[in-house]
C-alpha cells in the first residue's frame, strides 16, 4: 500500500468493484511493456451546495473515447455509465474532493498487433493541488516536447509521460518547482501535465494547438475569458517573448490555475493578486464548486 490506497479502498476494474489491496493486472499487458495504454485526470469537488459533482465529466470520458480510437484500442464502454460508475465509486470512498484516474489498458501482447480487447481500471484518491498553491519557479527544459508526427500528440497516452516525467524531474532536481517544454520548433509548448497562459498588457496569450495536448482545463480558461471580457489570443512565441510577460501561470485538472513566480530565475513584474490571471484563477475555483464569481472582488 502507498500514498493513494489503503485497505478500505475500492477501484472499479473491468466491470466490477473491487478492493484495490486485491486488484490484478496481467504483467504481460503490452501497457506495462510498452507504455501503451490511455488515461484521464478527473477531479470531484463538493460543490457549495454540499453536493458531489464530477468537474466536466463529459468531456474527459469523451477524451478517454477518443485517445483509446486514436490509438487503435478497442473502447466499448458508454459515457453516461461511466460517470454513473464514478459517483458510485466515490461515494464507496467517501469522497468528495477528489482525483479520479480512469486507464483504458491493453492484453498480454509481445508484438505489435492490434490488440481485439481493452480493460478499463477508475481509480479515485484524495489529492491536494499538483504544483501546490505558492506561486512557482519554473525552469525551461533541455527536454522537448515530442514531434507530433511521431505520436498522436492530442491523446492522452501513458507513453507521452515519459517526457513529462523526465522534465519535471531534471527541473525539481535543480530546485525550481516545475519545467517548461519548447517544442520541435523551440516555440514554448506546455508543462509536463499542464498547458500555459501568459499575461501581457491587460490581454492573455496561450500556445496555439499543434505541439500541445489541449488541455480541458485550457478551453474552461478560454472559456472564462470569454465571459469575462479578457481578451484571449493563441498564437506561437518564443521563451523571450514569455520572459518579457508581466505574468503567467499553468492550468490543468491536477493543477488547476497556478501562477509563476519567475521563469529561469527571471522574476515577473506584477503582482499576483493585481493581475488578470488571478482573476481567471479565482474565477476557476467559484466554476468547480457551482458558486457564482463576483467579478469586482476579484480586483478589490
Amino acid at each position: 500500500m502507498g500514498a493513494y490506497y489503503n485497505e478500505n479502498t475500492v477501484l472499479w476494474l473491468n466491470g466490477a468493484f473491487a478492493k484495490a489491496t486485491e486488484a490484478k493486472m496481467n504483467f504481460y499487458s503490452q501497457s506495462l511493456h510498452y507504455g501503451y495504454a490511455v488515461f484521464e485526470g478527473i477531479r470531484s469537488y463538493k460543490s457549495h451546495t454540499g453536493e458531489t459533482r464530477i468537474f466536466k465529466a463529459v468531456e474527459h470520458y469523451d477524451r478517454l473515447h477518443q485517445s483509446a480510437l486514436a490509438l487503435n484500442m478497442p473502447y466499448t464502454w458508454r459515457t453516461d455509465e461511466l460517470i454513473a460508475i464514478t459517483y458510485e465509486l466515490l461515494q464507496k470512498n467517501n469522497l468528495q474532493d477528489a482525483y479520479i484516474r480512469p486507464v483504458v489498458y491493453a492484453p498480454d501482447n509481445m508484438k505489435f498487433d492490434q490488440n481485439d480487447e481493452s480493460f478499463l481500471v477508475i481509480e479515485v484518491w484524495k489529492m491536494e493541488p499538483f504544483l501546490g498553491e505558492k506561486l512557482l519557479r519554473v525552469m525551461t527544459s533541455s527536454f522537448q516536447r515530442p514531434n507530433p508526427k511521431g505520436f498522436k500528440i492530442t491523446a492522452k497516452a501513458t507513453g507521452h509521460y515519459v517526457n513529462s516525467i523526465l522534465a519535471s524531474q531534471e527541473a525539481k532536481a535543480k530546485g525550481y518547482d516545475e519545467a517548461l517544454l519548447l517544442d520541435m520548433n523551440n516555440n514554448v509548448a506546455e508543462a509536463p501535465g499542464a498547458n500555459l497562459f501568459f499575461e501581457k498588457n491587460g490581454k492573455l496569450f496561450t500556445p496555439a494547438t499543434g505541439n500541445i495536448l489541449p488541455g480541458i482545463t485550457r478551453a474552461t480558461v478560454l472559456e472564462l475569458c470569454n465571459e469575462l471580457g479578457i481578451s484571449i489570443t493563441e498564437k506561437f512565441f518564443s521563451i523571450d517573448e514569455l520572459k518579457k510577460a508581466d505574468t503567467a501561470f499553468f492550468c490543468g485538472t491536477a493543477a488547476e490555475v497556478i501562477g509563476f513566480e519567475s521563469l529561469d530565475d527571471v522574476k515577473f513584474p506584477m503582482p499576483w493578486n493585481k493581475t488578470l490571471s488571478k482573476q481567471i484563477q479565482d474565477a476557476y475555483k467559484q466554476l468547480v464548486i457551482e458558486k457564482e464569481f463576483k467579478q469586482s472582488l476579484a480586483l478589490a
